[in-house]
C-alpha cells in the first residue's frame, strides 16, 4: 500500500486510532472483526502515509477500498456496480 517507512507522530497515531475506531463502529456488528479492522487499518495507514489528514477523509477513504474489495459488492450484479 506503500506506507514501507512511513514515520508517524504520536498525534497522527492518535487520529488514525480515532478513525479506526469510528470506521469500525459504522460496520455492522458482524463485521467488526479483527480482519476488517486490519484491513481498515491498513487502509487507513496508506493514505496518511500520502499525507492525508483530514479524519473524515481517512475514513471514507478506508471503508470505500474495504467495501470495493470485499464480499459487500458481491450483492450487486456488475451492470448495477457500473452505475
Amino acid at each position: 500500500m506503500g506506507a514501507i517507512g512511513a514515520v508517524f507522530q504520536p498525534e497522527l497515531i492518535e487520529l488514525m486510532k480515532a478513525v479506526l475506531d469510528d470506521a469500525a463502529a459504522m460496520l455492522p456488528e458482524a463485521k467488526r472483526t479483527s480482519t476488517m479492522k486490519a484491513e481498515i487499518a491498513s487502509h487507513i495507514l496508506a493514505y496518511a502515509a500520502k499525507g492525508e489528514r483530514n479524519p473524515t477523509a481517512l475514513k471514507i477513504a478506508a471503508l470505500s477500498a474495504v467495501v470495493e474489495c470485499t464480499h459487500y459488492s458481491h450483492d450487486f450484479s456488475p451492470e448495477r456496480r457500473a452505475v
